[in-house]
């Protein structure tokens, strides 16, 4: 049984850091290929979409997997996301 106290006032709901914690773990997998295919695409897709919900990690991360994208890759990703956002 939990013993110990909960501070209400500084309590977060899981719902507001579930998500950006979600979608920045989904960039990390696509990003370091532990499916074993590495997805530059979908990692920035995820990256833009965590930082979007306020991971400010999530920022950098997409910076340095779209160095090693071209324009149109980053293009498809970041219209990817603006999909995903308007289907969710």
């Amino acid at each position: 049984m939990f013993q110990g106290s909960i501070d209400l006032d500084s309590a977060i709901p899981v719902t507001a850091t579930a998500i950006p914690d979600v979608l920045f773990e989904r960039g990390l997998y696509w990003a370091s290929g532990r499916s074993g295919v590495v997805n530059l695409i979908a990692a920035h897709k995820w990256f833009n979409l965590a930082a979007l919900k306020g991971r400010g990690d999530a920022v950098q991360m997409r910076r340095e997997v779209a160095e090693l994208m071209s324009d149109v890759e980053i293009a498809t990703a970041q219209r990817e996301a603006r999909d995903w956002i308007k289907a969710h």
